[in-house]
Parts: structure tokens; sequence; C-alpha cells
């Protein structure tokens, strides 16, 4: 039995179909692990940069100790 040109061209098009599938499967992944990588970059710097926020409030306040006992 002989395909006939429409089952042909509709396997091809299943074939492309599938293939662009993948492909877009595999930008996905990849897309979401530099997302990942970005988000774990910026949730670095914002904690980081807390914390020196948090160390500049306590020298200000070492700061406000060494003055009223000096005065």
């Amino acid at each position: 039995m002989r395909p006939r040109t429409i089952q042909v061209i509709a396997a091809l098009v299943a074939a492309a179909a599938f293939i662009l599938a993948f492909m877009a499967a595999g930008a996905v992944v990849v897309s979401s692990l530099f997302m990942a990588i970005g988000l774990a970059a910026v949730i670095w710097l914002a904690l980081n940069l807390v914390g020196r926020v948090k160390l500049w409030g306590n020298i200000q306040q070492i700061r406000e100790r060494r003055r009223k006992g000096a005065a």
C-alpha cells in the first residue's frame, strides 16, 4: 500500500511540529535556568545590601553612644 501525498505532507508537518515543540521546550529550560541564576543573584544582592545597612545602623548607634559618653 503506497502512502498518499496528503499522508506524506501530514507526516512532515507532524515531524516539524515535534521538532519545534522540542526546541521550544529546550528554550524554556535554558530560559528558566538563566532566570533562576538571575533571581539568585538579585536575592544575594538584596541580602548583602540589607546586611550592610544593618551594619551601618549599628556603627551609627556605637558612634552615638560614644558621643553621649564623651559629652
